[in-house]
């Protein structure tokens, strides 16, 4: 696993291409758990959903360490479906950053599974574990050089307002 105490948990939705699936990649790696069942997803958890209200930030980690991260595999052509699904847990979305992902380079917040993990790790201050999920794929580390500027200065941030006042900086929203 990513980090002896990180619990990184995908629930995936089976609704991309098994081949393109960065969820699945990881799996095949052994850096995350898949479950198929939002019952399976740990109690308390935090759960990156792009629609959820409150933005994450480094005041997360404690939850992270307790409880674990879990990331939705949902195909983005099927989002209406996020909002639909009954997880339990911290629901947080990720600020403002560019994907580098082939299917979705340069398009902000259209990231991939693997992406959101590492963006969360990386402003939660544990960029190795990040850079370990990235390491797997050949444009992982152009994520992270496209965010570099704005990854650091989320994880600067001491809350949820701060990590929204950034964004607000960088992408004028």
């Amino acid at each position: 696993m990513a980090h002896r105490s990180l619990k990184i948990i995908i629930y995936n939705s089976k609704q991309c291409d098994p081949r393109k699936c960065s969820a699945l990649k990881l799996k095949r790696h052994h850096l995350v758990w898949i479950v198929h069942n939002t019952r399976e997803l740990p109690k308390g958890a935090v759960v990156l959903n792009p629609f959820s209200e409150k933005a994450f930030s480094p005041a997360d980690r404690d939850i992270i360490e307790r409880n674990g991260l879990v990331a939705l595999d949902l195909s983005w052509n099927h989002s209406d479906d996020i909002r639909l699904l009954k997880v339990r847990g911290a629901s947080r979305c990720l600020p403002y950053l560019v994907a580098a992902n082939p299917v979705n380079y340069g398009k902000p917040t259209k990231l991939s599974t693997v992406e959101a993990l590492s963006a969360a790790l990386f402003i939660a201050g544990y960029s190795e574990e990040a850079n370990r999920l990235l390491s797997i794929f050949s444009w992982g580390s152009t994520f992270t050089s496209l965010n570099e500027e704005l990854l650091e200065d989320y994880a600067q941030a001491n809350d949820s307002c701060e990590v929204v006042e950034i964004q607000r900086r960088y992408a004028g929203f």
